[in-house]
């Protein structure tokens, strides 16, 4: 099987998209550690705010110690993760 050398995008909601291979995890936000993260993030000038002014239902940890927010749920996003054809 040959790899496919084309960066794939993630779209993460409302036509924000990420590098789907710098993505390290993604997250549900309600949690006391996550919340840490995200204003930690805030102070170093590292979140980025993707939800355009909608709840915030996800947070994704880039590779680049990015932290960026969405207000897709984590389940839809991991989906959208896994290559056509690759589910299972």
């Amino acid at each position: 099987m040959t790899e496919d050398r084309t960066p794939r995008l993630l779209n993460i909601g409302y036509g924000n998209l990420v590098m789907a291979s710098r993505v390290v995890s993604i997250v549900s936000p309600q949690s006391a550690p996550m919340r840490r993260l995200r204003e930690e993030a805030a102070k170093r000038g590292k979140l980025i705010d993707a939800t355009q002014g909608r709840r915030t239902r996800s947070i994704l940890v880039m590779d680049s110690d990015q932290v960026v927010l969405s207000a897709i749920n984590p389940e839809t996003i991991a989906s959208r993760l896994v290559p056509e054809g690759e589910a299972g």
